[in-house]
């Protein structure tokens, strides 16, 4: 099985923090979010990963490395594809239109899920779904009486389905989905600029490809500041859940408190402090004389006197005398 990530959007509904490291390589429990993604799908695909296309910008060598190191970390091949121009999901999976042969799922790099079904690789499609209760702000799927999508509505304003798509995608056989996407780019069919996967899909349905839904029971997005702390939050609980090892041998623990679940990266020192629950530390930082709870915090990051929450800090930030709820991105400073 292949896995398509289109991932070369700005994540501007992230800044500062996407501003200095594209969104999808943001740590959330200590771990990438794409890495997270890949996890995910691994655990429901139930074959062996043979390549994972990363669809990106202009990130730079260094960020594209770490890509091949994430696709390496589930024996893996991975490979970097380029969409230079920002022309629609449809488009961005075409550009790793290699990799569109046999099983593909694809999977758009800014949401995490947690499932209990398995891929079955007698479904022709899958598509990941999550129950919610205003569908109006969403892509849905409309299903007939047998349970299979029948039809695919953007953000409809009377009630069709509640069943929103997610962004994770199965294809029994990727050829199909690339003929289907190549006719989008032939034909110019184009909405408000760009060529759309759904589009794609309903021409796949027309032809006769059956697609059933995926029902998620958490759907978690990374897309702004708050959502992401909150994903923070629940990973933390599914890693606690499963005993992983969340915090380093190596952590300074001087007369300081962790409640936990809290992820503590490696050499980090907490002199003073009560730290938790649900706060995730990276590499390298030192906090003194605080309180924080339900935050991320990045690596090399100096916190003192501060009492913080609901928070994401970059790294190499430096923050003394701070309270509340803060967004500070890489190489910031505050003094209160």
């Amino acid at each position: 099985m292949n896995i398509i990530i289109p991932m070369a959007g700005r994540g501007s509904r992230l800044r500062p923090h996407t501003l200095t490291i594209p969104k999808p390589l943001i740590p959330v429990g200590g771990q990438p979010i794409v890495h997270r993604l890949v996890e995910d799908i691994a655990q429901v695909c139930g074959e062996q990963i043979e390549e994972i296309a990363f669809v990106v910008g202009d990130f730079g060598a260094e960020v594209e490395a770490e890509l091949i190191r994430v696709a390496e970390q589930f024996g893996a091949r991975g490979s970097i594809h380029y969409q230079e121009k920002p022309l629609g999901t449809g488009h961005a999976v075409l550009c790793a239109k290699e990799l569109l042969k046999g099983p593909v799922v694809v999977a758009f790099a800014d949401t995490l899920f947690q499932a209990d079904f398995k891929i079955n690789p007698e479904d022709e499609g899958i598509l990941w779904v999550k129950q919610i209760e205003d569908p109006s702000q969403f892509g849905v799927v409309q299903l007939n009486a047998e349970g299979v999508i029948i039809d695919f509505i953007e953000k409809p304003q009377t009630f069709v389905s509640d069943l929103a798509m997610i962004g994770v995608y199965y294809f029994k056989d990727g050829a199909r989905l690339h003929k289907e996407l190549n006719y989008l780019v032939d034909h110019s069919v184009i909405k408000s600029g760009e060529y759309q996967l759904p589009d794609a899909l309903r021409r796949l349905t027309e032809d006769g490809c059956i697609f059933r839904p995926g029902k998620v029971n958490e759907w978690l997005d990374c897309g702004n500041k708050e959502v992401t702390v909150y994903t923070n939050q629940r990973v933390l609980e599914f890693d606690a859940e499963k005993n992983r090892k969340l915090i380093a041998d190596d952590c300074e623990l001087i007369n300081s408190k962790i409640i936990e679940p809290c992820f503590i990266g490696d050499k980090v020192s907490l002199k003073n402090c009560v730290i938790g629950p649900h706060v995730s530390i990276g590499s390298g930082t030192k906090i003194e004389d605080s309180t924080i709870k339900n935050c991320i915090i990045q690596q090399n990051t100096v916190i003192s006197n501060s009492v913080l929450q609901d928070s994401m800090i970059g790294s190499f930030v430096n923050i003394n005398n701070a309270k509340g709820d803060l967004s500070i991105g890489d190489y910031s400073s505050i003094n209160a």
